[in-house]
């Protein structure tokens, strides 16, 4: 037997080179890798593995059928349980913080009552200090005219 193996390079659309390599003799069926053409990469290389697979027959009554069966089934329990837990916590979240909005845009509004009476507090007592105080320099002498006969 011959163990000569050919390889085949070409490069596609999105930039990815496509290695064929083919076994003469061999009887394996040879899968095609993909490399980037470049280290830094346009397009991402797809594994063998990802690439069409075939649906080859599976046996549904073999043990490692079923026991992949149901560890994918577990795995999309845990996934959908994880996502309603996630959607539970963030609709408490929300009303919590909705809680917290009222409860502070009642307080501005206690404040800013506070600060309005405050402030007119404030404007009516400027206003009667400002009637009770003359300037200097023009105070008036009164004179008492009881004491003008005297």
């Amino acid at each position: 037997m011959s163990k000569t193996s050919q390889q085949n390079t070409t490069t596609d659309a999105s930039g990815v080179s496509v290695i064929h390599t083919q076994a003469h003799s061999s009887g394996l069926q040879q899968v095609p890798q993909l490399v980037p053409v470049s280290p830094g990469g346009g397009g991402k290389a797809v594994p063998p593995s990802k690439q069409g697979k075939k649906n080859s027959f599976v046996d549904r009554n073999s043990d490692e059928y079923r026991q992949r069966r149901e560890r994918n089934n577990m795995a999309v329990k845990k996934s959908r349980l994880k996502s309603k837990q996630k959607a539970q916590d963030t609709l408490q979240r929300v009303n919590q913080l909705k809680e917290e909005n009222e409860r502070l845009e009642a307080k501005i509004k206690l404040l800013t009552k506070e600060l309005s009476v405050l402030k007119d507090l404030f404007l009516e007592h400027a206003h009667n200090f400002a009637d009770n105080v003359q300037p200097v320099g023009t105070e008036t002498t009164t004179t008492n005219p009881e004491n003008n006969g005297q």
